[in-house]
């Protein structure tokens, strides 16, 4: 947009138009091929990527199985960028067409679960865990769904226009880059004095929270630490690092992940052996 854009009377789809992932945005729903979804044998089917809300999932089902529940999934690939989230399968499972998409096949009949959210939720209650005392659940609640109107800034709004749009342009940028610092002081200004989000354990709000803002404190979203001057929110690093310490966070962040060291990248998980066994760097090995 140029200071000389003026919108039309009647908006029209240009599929020249939106930065790097232009090709996969379209103001249309459904599917655009027919693909089934594969199923494996795990009583959970999760099908994802390795971005913010994918890794919420899979460090839950990873947080979940280190604490002793028969919470045994298969994590199959989703590349959006080949348009996978668009075939028929898919779809069927999730009508935005967003991932992570869960079907639980754990009960008498499959149920699907779409919206990262949700699907915290759903397994939190699940298998009772995860979700801090009874008394501090309107809190958790809150932070929750703070997450989940507070991440859009930032990816969509900050995120893209900082690294994604087709070429800089300084008001979104401002207005995004104004956001995205509040809402860190908002949490670091929480964060004083806590070691997690609420209650004195990890739940799902740090679950929620930490792959977004976390990830971006530490200088892994955007490349975008030093415009943001993230060091200043010495509370939100710190429990980013508290987070990031644990080793089935650690696992978590493997899976489904196609960028990175290799050795990081575990692309399907369908046995916790997965990890030590096919991992990119070994894949690639031929071990």
């Amino acid at each position: 947009m140029t200071e000389s854009y003026t919108p039309p009377k009647i908006w029209t789809w240009d599929t020249e138009n939106g930065g790097k992932w232009a090709s996969l945005n379209r103001p249309i729903a459904g599917a655009t091929h027919d693909k089934a979804l594969p199923v494996g044998t795990h009583p959970f089917q999760l099908y994802s990527l390795a971005t913010p809300n994918g890794v919420k999932v899979t460090v839950m089902f990873e947080e979940l199985l280190a604490a002793g529940h028969a919470a045994e999934y298969d994590a199959w690939l989703i590349r959006i960028g080949d348009g996978d989230q668009f075939g028929s399968g898919f779809v069927e499972v999730n009508p935005n067409s967003k991932i992570p998409a869960l079907m639980d096949r754990s009960g008498p009949e499959p149920v699907r679960v779409f919206e990262s959210g949700a699907i915290l939720m759903h397994l939190a209650e699940k298998f009772g865990a995860f979700l801090g005392r009874p008394e501090d659940r309107p809190e958790l609640l809150s932070w929750l769904m703070w997450q989940m109107g507070s991440a859009p800034y930032l990816g969509g709004g900050f995120g893209h226009f900082y690294a994604y749009a087709p070429y800089p342009m300084e008001y979104p940028i401002n207005r995004f880059a104004m956001e995205t610092k509040r809402q860190l002081d908002v949490l670091n200004r929480h964060l004083e004095g806590r070691e997690w989000m609420v209650g004195d354990g990890l739940t799902i709000a740090d679950i929620a929270i930490c792959p977004w803002y976390g990830r971006l404190v530490k200088g892994e979203a955007y490349d975008a630490g030093e415009f943001l001057s993230v060091h200043e929110y010495e509370n939100v690093v710190a429990w980013a690092d508290r987070f990031y310490a644990r080793p089935a966070v650690q696992r978590g962040a493997m899976v489904n992940r196609t960028y990175g060291p290799p050795e990081m990248q575990l692309w399907e998980r369908h046995d916790a052996a997965d990890f030590e066994t096919k991992t990119q760097d070994k894949v690639q090995a031929g071990e």
